[in-house]
């Protein structure tokens, strides 16, 4: 069910964007979804304040609205869990998940969801980096400089800020549950980050491009979508640890809603970046190359990741 601060999100943003509903003058592919359905529904995970989702986020509403013919909601949620059960119990048409998030709905239920698409770095990159940050403060300047000192985690269902980095570091000889002499959850990348910043914790994760300037964040992620907001300066951190390339999440869309639906999806997401590229920008976190379709074979590594880590965590 869906909190009440969501309701309230939810009723805004529908007020707020039905005025600019025939704003948008879209050529791409379309569908009458009011056949099957009378309104499309958005999920976002709860990785930012919902607010900077919703104003981030509000040029994709028009294009999804002409695209599929019926009325568009927007949702909010406070965790990366009640994103993915709302998906799971048929209450959401689209969200763009990390891949530990769609592996662990795969998980659950293969039948419910299918990946989409995904984007393209501007390198030709298919995958992102989970990355580990320090204060410049701290003067702590790799992992050895962290044993015994506290490390923070962004949301149990993250790829880059918590499954991922969880299974390298250990793999590094770095076993969070014994090297960290704390380790938390702080409920999303950019409250991660906003923990170490106010000394919460000395160091955390979250995912960023790995490419372009480091001034400005990379050319995308968490910490480009905080220095585009004025809430970080990139002078005050270091990156002390990076991943491997994870394969970038996909854009999920259930499985009741014909194919026809996801194909629709993979064309506007394509002509948006290709005839409005800033609310393209805006809808990718940063900028991409362009947007490709995948399906579950580009996840199943991270599927068996996740698989093994509960499988771990039960024999425990």
């Amino acid at each position: 069910m869906f909190n009440k601060l969501t309701r309230v999100i939810a009723l805004l943003a529908m007020v707020f964007f039905s005025t600019q509903a025939n704003a948008v003058t879209y050529t791409g592919p379309k569908m009458d979804l009011s056949k099957y359905q009378p309104e499309f529904r958005v999920g976002f995970l709860g990785d930012e304040a919902a607010q900077d989702i919703i104003a981030r986020n509000e040029c994709f509403m028009p294009y999804i609205e002409a695209a599929y013919g019926v009325p568009a909601k927007f949702f909010t949620f406070k965790d990366y869990a009640g994103t993915m059960e709302s998906m799971l119990g048929g209450n959401l048409d689209y969200t763009w998940f990390g891949s530990s998030g769609y592996a662990g709905m795969y998980l659950k239920d293969p039948t419910a969801v299918v990946p989409v698409l995904t984007r393209m770095q501007p390198t030709g990159d298919m995958g992102y980096y989970s990355v580990a940050v320090a204060t410049k403060a701290s003067g702590i300047k790799s992992m050895a400089d962290l044993k015994g000192k506290s490390f923070g985690w962004a949301d149990p269902n993250s790829t880059s800020g918590f499954l991922i980095p969880s299974i390298e570091l250990k793999a590094m000889g770095m076993d969070p549950d014994t090297y960290f002499s704390k380790t938390q959850f702080s409920g999303g990348h950019e409250n991660n980050v906003l923990a170490l910043m106010n000394g919460d914790v000395d160091a955390a994760v979250t995912w960023v491009s790995g490419v372009g300037s480091w001034e400005e964040g990379y050319s995308s992620g968490n910490l480009r979508k905080m220095v585009d907001k004025g809430i970080l300066n990139m002078d005050d951190i270091v990156q002390i640890w990076s991943s491997k390339l994870i394969p970038n999440g996909p854009i999920v869309m259930p499985t009741f809603l014909p194919v026809r639906a996801h194909q629709v999806m993979i064309g506007m997401k394509q002509w948006i970046h290709e005839n409005d590229p800033k609310c393209s920008e805006n809808v990718a976190n940063g900028i991409v190359k362009k947007w490709v379709p995948v399906d579950h074979s580009f996840y199943e590594s991270v599927v068996a990741a996740r698989k093994a880590k509960i499988e771990a965590q039960k024999n425990n």
